[in-house]
């Protein structure tokens, strides 16, 4: 048999993979972020928050994060979130044309999760209030605001302390596609 062959490059793939579990943070949610705790009750409730802002500057706010293990899963992550989004002048195309808007949005959604060793994979479904309003005082211009559906998953691998994540959010109206993101991380402490 060749060292090259497939044979041997799946079985040298699954012992890596087996030796991984070691090497996680197994009480890490699966949907945890790499920021600190807020809080960690005796009963095992986690909160976690952090900042959000847009890599193109249009977006600033806030997500926090609380959520648990039950006891007799303890491989599954349940928890809930909170977002708060705050957005100026963005280009927003509607049917009668383009405005700039100024919008304000609160969300929350459930949060399930599932940790395999150092692999943490976890979806999100919920619900966001928006509210816009225009930039600027013309004729053609309108305030705009309603209710959409969030959405979204995501993926955590830790290896001892690098800690990569990977997640897509999407709210489900044209005027709040700026909010739709994708994002991805590296993630070493010294």
């Amino acid at each position: 048999m060749q060292l090259d062959s497939p044979l041997v490059a799946v079985v040298a793939a699954m012992l890596m993979l087996g030796a991984l579990p070691s090497q996680a943070d197994s009480t890490s949610p699966a949907y945890g972020s790499t920021e600190q705790n807020l809080m960690l009750l005796d009963n095992g409730l986690v909160v976690q928050g952090n900042d959000v802002e847009t890599p193109d500057g249009y977006t600033s706010g806030f997500r926090l994060t609380a959520g648990f293990t039950p006891q007799r899963m303890p491989l599954l992550d349940l928890g809930a979130e909170f977002s708060y989004r705050e957005s100026d002048d963005v280009p927003v195309s509607l049917a009668d044309g383009q405005q700039l808007l100024d919008t304000t949005s609160l969300g929350g959604s459930l949060i399930a999760g599932v940790r395999l060793g150092p692999l943490g994979l976890y979806a999100k479904s919920g619900l966001a209030e928006w509210q816009g309003e225009p930039v600027s005082d013309g004729d053609r211009l309108r305030d705009g605001g309603g209710t959409a559906r969030v959405q979204g998953f995501g993926a955590r691998l830790q290896l001892r302390r690098l800690v990569s994540r990977l997640e897509y959010e999407e709210i489900d109206a044209p005027a709040m596609d700026h909010l739709n993101l994708m994002t991805a991380s590296l993630h070493f402490p010294f």
